[in-house]
């Protein structure tokens, strides 16, 4: 389920900078059937550049539909894991919204990562922040042997998006006055035992710790 576009950076100013630029082409074209050149290159021209302010304040803000406002540290999810069998576990992710999900894994060690996105201190003047987005789970190997031979297991933790910012923003470099997007550090814990864990993420990156218990 898609959140709510309404909540995202920079709607409201993609909804205003559109209707706006719709009117002054409208009224653009009529200027030119009263005779008005003038007026009318001037309307179309202004219209034309808002609605294209428009279409790119819309797009940042389907692009970072998935991602997670970041404060000092935030709660990304809550891990529950417990062994399966000889270097085999399972583990549930339960997030924020209340999503959950249970992936099963192999390897002696539940891993994680992120995207992380950081606009330079000019956007934040306009309500785009750091952001993160949980980017995959794996089973990670204590011997290095076995990560090179063993089986993998990894999946995805990102959810589909139209427009994927993360990756504009790796292949443009020109981008980079605007926004940088980097990997999180990931984190990774032992499974030796059923466990809960908290996964929290900072502007540094993620970390895994023992859960707290949860109040009723």
């Amino acid at each position: 389920m898609w959140p709510d576009l309404t909540q995202a950076p920079l709607f409201p100013f993609a909804v205003i900078l559109g209707v706006v630029g719709i009117l002054l082409v409208f009224f653009g074209i009529l200027s030119f059937f009263y005779l008005q050149f003038g007026k009318s290159v001037v309307r179309v021209l202004g219209g034309l550049l808002l609605l294209s302010l428009g279409a790119l304040a819309g797009t940042i803000s389907v692009g970072m539909i998935g991602y997670r406002a970041l404060t000092r540290e935030d709660m990304a999810a809550r891990i529950t894991v417990k062994p399966a069998g000889p270097k085999r576990f399972e583990a549930t992710f339960r997030f924020p919204d209340g999503r959950q999900a249970t992936y099963q894994l192999a390897g002696d060690e539940v891993y994680v990562d992120a995207h992380i996105i950081k606009w330079h201190p000019y956007a934040n003047m306009i309500g785009l922040h750091t952001a993160y987005e949980l980017d995959r789970v794996a089973g990670r190997y204590h011997d290095i042997k076995d990560e090179k031979s063993a089986e993998r297991t990894v999946h995805t933790l990102a959810r589909e998006k139209p427009i994927d910012l993360y990756g504009i923003r790796k292949r443009y470099e020109f981008l980079a006055p605007v926004f940088d997007a980097e990997y999180g550090s990931a984190s990774y814990v032992p499974v030796t035992k059923p466990a809960e864990f908290e996964l929290r993420v900072s502007t540094t990156g993620l970390l895994i710790r023992p859960a707290k218990p949860q109040k009723p």
